[in-house]
């Protein structure tokens, strides 16, 4: 007996020759298990045959299922990935609007500075007329330069150096030039508040709409988390198969946010 046994151990060929044995022998085993199999023998062997068919669809059909529930797992992690990427470039540009708004609002504290500076230089009054032609090229170049410049600064729109070269829309180059240097502050301070107005809308617009991309990706993942777990439990109900597929591994992982 202890010969026999460590052949079987030891030896895979027998251990093989047994099982084989065992497979065909399991039918006839049936059969004289069963009285009713023994006065009807064909027709018992045909229902063993139809479950063992039944058997192999449902297998066939349960497989069908996991690779299905697997490529869609993994078809979800993917969009679930590029949630978060584009959630996270979303952030990136309300980081960027916030460092926007702070600087909107700089800009408008120092015109708002240079608007009480002028109005102060402006109240100790200054000559309207112009007196010689030399005078007014002399104010118009003057008011040309200096509107080009806060241009320049950003402390004005591009626009408004056209209409200064036009002298619409306010600007007036007989102006003494302290009262230009008013003119122009006012114009910048206004300018500045609207900017930073715009600022203050675009911030939290992409404020929000950050948080509705990151509110997105956390759905998408939180729905490939359960579309792999749903894919491994169809394949551990496959017999002889209870490892769980490297696309249900991939879209179980869970990065993290």
């Amino acid at each position: 007996m202890n010969v026999v046994a460590e052949m079987l151990l030891t030896e895979p060929a027998p251990m093989a020759i047994w099982a084989m044995l065992m497979l065909l022998t399991f039918p006839a085993l049936l059969l004289l298990g069963s009285p009713e199999a023994m006065r009807r023998p064909r027709r018992a062997a045909q229902e063993f045959v139809a479950v063992l068919r039944g058997r192999g669809e449902l297998v066939r059909r349960r497989a069908a299922e996991a690779e299905q529930a697997a490529r869609w797992a993994e078809e979800v992690g993917v969009a679930a990935d590029r949630a978060e990427t584009a959630a996270q470039r979303w952030q990136e540009l309300s980081e960027r609007a916030g460092d926007e708004l702070n600087d909107a609002y700089q800009a408008w504290l120092d015109a708002d500075a240079r608007l009480r500076t002028a109005t102060s230089a402006a109240a100790w009054g200054t000559p309207w007329s112009v007196r010689t032609c030399e005078e007014y090229a002399a104010r118009q170049r003057y008011l040309h330069s200096e509107v080009t410049a806060a241009a320049g600064r950003g402390e004005l729109p591009a626009e408004a150096v056209a209409e200064a070269l036009a002298e619409t829309n306010g600007w007036d180059a007989r102006l003494h030039p302290v009262d230009q240097q008013l003119v122009i502050a006012r114009a910048s301070a206004a300018w500045l508040r609207h900017r930073y107005e715009q600022a203050i809308t675009a911030e939290r617009t992409a404020r929000r709409d950050a948080e509705a991309a990151r509110r997105a990706g956390l759905s998408l993942r939180e729905e490939a988390v359960t579309a792999a777990a749903q894919a491994a439990s169809l394949e551990l109900l496959i017999p002889r198969r209870r490892s769980v597929s490297p696309a249900t591994r991939r879209a179980v992982a869970v990065p993290a946010m």
